[in-house]
């Protein structure tokens, strides 16, 4: 077996661990409410920080991976997680929680973020890149989900300090994984990329140093701009609102903390099908019109959502399996797009930068949501805003160009710091 298949093993392991790692807080909305008396919009805000660091941290983490080795940075952020949430269990003051939750969390899941799948698939794989990139943008988003029913229970029965401590413990698990079996490339254990020929001298070894200069180069095309703005929707419509808002939102409606993080839990094993098969899709037909698709059905769901909340008996289940299996398959067309507009060698940067948008995106759905819940009391106007945002979207995608203009033509970012 090539080691490349192992490396995507342990990148699947980290983005799982780290994305349920940062979804943790919704399951701690509402006991940090009861016991310190803190709004809902208080809390959205440090899940906003956290969210938004998560995705500007991208762009940097390419670089310092590049820079000083993927291993060690990826060691670096998963020692400051166990730190970070481990001690989060002795705040009682809202600055500890933004300083814990929103700044160390969202910094340390920043450098394992997407960013972490792009530069990983380009560098370890000539071949079956849509298929990997699928796998591991699934086990992003899964991660948010599949964690939460246990949490939920843990908090249930043992107050939201348990689910702390064995969040913290998972992180120290994982850091163990990759000082043992992760590798920075393909040479380090005298091997081609998958699928790669001596001859092919296009495998990717590297990404560039410059994540400022990179952006303001990628500014200049109008295809950056289609990308990250569509990304922006993205992140508005998945983890900012339904990952973060989606338990307390059940809550509401009188729904069972635990039974309301099943549902993501639903939504995580669909969303494993989903954009593992967009993956596949990615790699032989046209990914705008699968954008196009999945937007579309998205924001088609979310419209929905205020309906199956107020009939959960017969629609709420219906909504997770629909609304899982289109989570974030927008990942592997986007990363493919981002890769025929820019260069491969370009990948971890740029998309860097458009994975930043999608998390701008869900920082201000996060705050946004909660602002709307702590002063109209019910999300339904959060899940109708972000659906039309969807449409929106895929209105825009289906009626740009799918070609690249001559100006925006492939060229290489100069590989100093900025």
């Amino acid at each position: 077996m090539h080691y490349a298949w192992v490396v995507a093993g342990v990148t699947f392991l980290i983005l799982l661990v780290t994305a349920g790692i940062r979804a943790t807080p919704s399951i701690l909305i509402v006991p940090l409410e009861h016991e310190f008396g803190w709004t809902t919009a208080a809390i959205s805000g440090a899940i906003a920080v956290n969210i938004a660091l998560f995705g500007i941290i991208g762009p940097f983490a390419a670089s310092f991976m590049a820079r000083y080795g993927l291993r060690k940075i990826v060691l670096w952020a998963l020692a400051l997680l166990a730190f970070a949430v481990a001690f989060s269990s002795t705040m009682h003051h809202q600055w500890e929680l933004i300083l814990f939750w929103g700044i160390l969390v969202g910094t340390g899941t920043g450098v394992t973020a997407l960013v972490l799948a792009a530069v990983i698939v380009n560098r370890w794989f000539e071949e079956r890149r849509g298929l990997v990139l699928g796998l591991l943008t699934a086990a992003n988003a899964t991660g948010q989900l599949v964690f939460l029913p246990l949490l939920a229970k843990l908090v249930t029965a043992h107050g939201w300090r348990s689910a702390v401590y064995f969040v913290a413990g998972i992180a120290g698990l994982v850091f163990l994984v990759v000082l043992f079996w992760m590798k920075d490339s393909p040479s380090d254990v005298g091997l081609l990329a998958y699928g790669a020929r001596p001859q092919d001298s296009s495998t990717v070894t590297g990404v560039p140093h410059a994540p400022l200069r990179g952006l303001v180069w990628a500014a200049k095309s109008r295809e950056f701009w289609i990308l990250a703005g569509s990304f922006f929707v993205c992140g508005a419509s998945t983890n900012g609102l339904i990952g973060t808002h989606l338990i307390p939102a059940c809550m509401d409606h009188g729904i069972p903390e635990v039974r309301a993080a099943g549902l993501l839990a639903v939504m995580g094993v669909f969303d494993l099908a989903g954009t593992t098969f967009s993956g596949w899709l990615t790699d032989r037909f046209n990914s705008r019109y699968l954008l196009f698709w999945y937007y579309a059905l998205r924001g088609l769901s979310l419209l929905f959502l205020p309906f199956s909340l107020a009939h959960p008996a017969s629609w709420l289940s219906f909504f997770a399996v629909f609304y899982g299996l289109d989570w974030v398959a927008t990942v592997p067309p986007t990363v493919r797009l981002t890769a025929n507009t820019f260069g491969k060698e370009n990948v971890g940067v740029v998309y860097g930068w458009i994975g930043a948008s999608h998390q701008l995106g869900a920082s201000l759905a996060a705050l946004t949501a909660g602002t709307i819940r702590t002063y109209l009391g019910d999300y339904r106007d959060a899940f109708w805003l972000s659906g039309g945002l969807c449409l929106l979207a895929a209105t825009l995608l289906i009626s740009t160009s799918t070609t690249v203009q001559q100006r925006d033509k492939i060229v290489t970012i100069a590989a100093e710091p900025a």
